[in-house]
């Protein structure tokens, strides 16, 4: 583990902050900072509340192990991009629950066990962004929520495939591939998760949403 005592001299401090924009999903502001050697700069970033992707498991009639993925368009980069299910989370929703409403809002499943894996920072020079990371296995099938306007479509993939789709370039989204990191690793041993069941049940409209026990 790398010590941070000696990264005083690596640390900016506050000065002042100003708002850029604030608009329905982007809050930008303009801080000035004082270096480390006492100069002064000038930082822009975007506030963002934090995310969380999910890392489905599923089993196939044949006993084969699938993820759970996503194709959804991107406007900003004008691609439709391969992703795992993720969502942003909103104010002061528990993670887990911020997970759990995800998966069944955007591809219908519930899961019955659960793991925290990690978090992942996609973007540390422009935004506060975080992704909470976590595995859902025991998935049984519903029915989609999607948000008005949204528009994705839902396929499963071997681990095997989506590990050559990031080699070859077609994954190329970054909390895909980090998650792409932890599920080899995973499926290995090497990195053991600490699943949880999810016994308790809260509404969704006219279905249920799993809520882990204790969360």
């Amino acid at each position: 583990m790398i010590s941070a005592v000696s990264d005083r001299h690596l640390i900016e401090e506050q000065l002042s902050t100003q708002e850029i924009l604030r608009g329905h999903f982007l809050h930008a502001v303009r801080d000035i900072v004082k270096l480390p050697d006492g100069a002064s700069a000038s930082r822009e970033y975007i506030i963002h509340p934090g995310a969380v992707m999910i890392v489905p498991l599923l089993e196939d009639e044949t006993g084969q192990l699938k993820v759970v993925l996503e194709r959804q368009f991107r406007y900003p980069v004008g691609q439709v991009m391969i992703e795992f299910p993720a969502g942003k989370r909103d104010p002061g929703e528990d993670l887990l629950f911020c997970a759990q409403r995800e998966l069944r809002e955007e591809t219908g499943y519930v899961a019955t066990e659960w793991a925290r894996a990690g978090v992942l920072h996609p973007v540390i020079s422009y935004s506060t962004e975080y992704i909470d990371i976590w595995f859902a296995r025991g998935l049984k099938a519903g029915v989609r929520h999607l948000d008005a306007g949204e528009f994705l479509d839902v396929f499963t993939a071997t681990p095997e495939q989506l590990l050559l789709w990031c080699r070859d370039g077609q994954v190329t989204d970054a909390k895909t591939l980090t998650a792409a990191l932890w599920l080899q690793n995973v499926l290995s041993g090497a990195w053991p998760l600490d699943w949880k069941s999810a016994p308790q049940t809260l509404p969704l409209g006219d279905e249920l949403l799993v809520q882990y026990e204790g969360s």
